[in-house]
């Protein structure tokens, strides 16, 4: 089964860890790069979901899904912007889809500033 096109109605930026340099001082400043932007889905847990994740003392809060990309991977964030407000989304992990495995990935993700 494929993802439909009509899910992916968010439009969210993957970012990955970076150091910079500062050019005065030398010092290794940590902060985040831009790896792309992509159309995913931005959906809260299910019910059932957020007990089952709260059982296992996880702060898993949303499910983002979008078509499959390869190298995404869990020391990642994920800024998803609306005209209200930004957050911050720290992935546990990219999962495939279990039919092709190709076809999108959905990473559990919790709320806040990751630190990388």
């Amino acid at each position: 089964m494929s993802l439909k096109a009509g899910r992916l109605r968010h439009r969210v930026m993957i970012q990955e860890p970076a150091d910079t340099r500062d050019p005065v001082t030398g010092e290794v400043i940590a902060g985040w790069r831009e790896v792309c932007r992509v159309w995913a889905e931005v959906a809260p847990l299910s019910v059932r979901e957020y007990i089952s994740a709260q059982q296992l003392q996880s702060n898993i809060t949303t499910r983002i899904t979008v078509r499959y990309r390869a190298g995404l991977r869990a020391d990642m964030r994920i800024i998803h912007r609306t005209a209200a407000s930004q957050q911050i989304y720290n992935p546990s992990g990219w999962f495939a889809d279990k039919d092709s495995g190709i076809d999108y990935l959905t990473a559990p993700c919790s709320l806040g500033v990751n630190q990388g």
